[in-house]
């Protein structure tokens, strides 16, 4: 898994650690940032590609922030949430197994 580590500063944080995930049109950027005091929080940002009647392409981005006391319980509520997902749809999950095959089976494989 790779990340990209770098310091760069703003007004009011230091982005620590970022990674980006490219779904279809989406893109999903999670960044790790931290406070003037040194902690640390999420934020999470879906950018949308959408081309005008033009041809022109223009992005939409919609962002959320996480804070650390809400760590805790986001992680068990999206784990809940993907499981009923996995539970109810698993061909859903299906696809991206073979996409990105496990560690195990890699190594089976060697």
């Amino acid at each position: 898994m790779g990340y990209n580590t770098h310091h760069d500063h703003d007004d009011s944080s230091e982005q620590i650690c970022s990674k980006a995930v490219r779904a279809g049109k989406r893109t999903y950027f999670i960044d790790v940032k931290a406070t003037r005091g040194d902690d640390y929080y999420l934020t999470i940002t879906e950018s949308r590609k959408r081309v005008d009647k033009d041809g022109y392409a223009t992005f939409s981005r919609n962002q959320i922030y996480l804070y650390k006391e809400d760590f805790a319980k986001f992680i068990d509520g999206l784990s809940e949430m993907v499981d009923f997902i996995k539970e109810h749809k698993p061909e859903y999950f299906a696809e991206s197994e073979e996409v990105h095959p496990s560690i195990d089976d890699e190594f089976d494989s060697l």
